[in-house]
């Protein structure tokens, strides 16, 4: 067994007296799409956030590469490799792919006191990393805002891979997409996957889950309800655990079998 990119022990979030998070274990590996799965309200925000250092952990320990560490910001997070691609995707419409891509962090040439953007390497990376995710642009300097919804998730991820991010966390990638758009998200997870990042799959949809994860964990109300791995569970029991299977089935039975 590998050292895990991430570990999280035992992690609670309490604001006041609300526990947002009960006592949550967590990792994620090299190379692997680890899934966590939960309905609205299952936690999955609070579980980003303190992750990805915007809320520090109630109680609890998390780990990177082994060692103890603490982040007391996002900037911290992303120092330590952990990149984080939420579902506005903090991208500016109007403005174009490059300048998204890049987004403050772009080449400069100098010359003397002065410098500018070397806007021709900004392009040129621009699209090779978008190529390597398998997305073609037509130009890098096309507005953001005319690529679909897909495509400007590819845009995301790639500016978080070419940045350097050991461990990424996509927050509900394909859940406002279409079939086809979809299908291009989950093969750029496993585009990433392959060159060995570690990939924290959030979801509510068992079955795009179920496409590209090696590992799956099911939060619900704030506490995981286990970790199975490819193969041991099937989509109908992810389902059961995600919606509170046992619930359904008596409310079922009190309404006669009409759900």
């Amino acid at each position: 067994m590998t050292t895990p990119l991430i570990e999280m022990n035992n992690i609670e979030k309490h604001f006041g007296p609300v526990i947002a998070l009960g006592g949550v274990s967590f990792d994620v590996r090299e190379g692997e799409c680890h899934c966590l799965l939960g309905d609205n309200g299952a936690g999955k925000s609070t579980f980003i956030k303190t992750m990805s250092g915007v809320h520090k952990p109630s109680k609890g320990t998390m780990k990177v590469s082994g060692t103890e560490i603490a982040f007391d910001s996002p900037r911290d997070a992303m120092e330590a490799g952990i990149a984080t691609v939420y579902q506005d995707l903090a991208m500016i419409p109007l403005m174009s792919v490059t300048r998204n891509f890049w987004m403050g962090r772009e080449p400069r040439k100098s010359f003397g006191p002065f410098k500018w953007i070397d806007f021709k390497q900004a392009n040129t990376v621009t699209l090779d990393e978008m190529a390597r995710m398998g997305i073609n642009l037509r130009e890098p300097e096309q507005a953001v805002g005319t690529l679909s919804g897909g495509e400007r998730q590819t845009v995301a991820i790639a500016r978080a891979v070419y940045f350097g991010a050991k461990v990424l966390i996509l927050d509900e990638p394909t859940s406002a997409l279409g079939v086809r758009q979809t299908s291009n998200v989950l093969a750029t997870i496993d585009r990433v996957r392959k060159t060995g990042i570690g990939v924290i799959f959030i979801t509510h949809n068992v079955r795009h889950a179920m496409a590209v994860g090696d590992r799956f964990t099911v939060l619900n109300r704030g506490q995981t309800h286990g970790t199975a791995n490819r193969g041991e569970i099937s989509p109908e029991e992810l389902q059961d655990l995600m919606a509170g299977g046992q619930e359904l089935a008596e409310l079922e039975g009190s309404l006669g079998g009409t759900i």
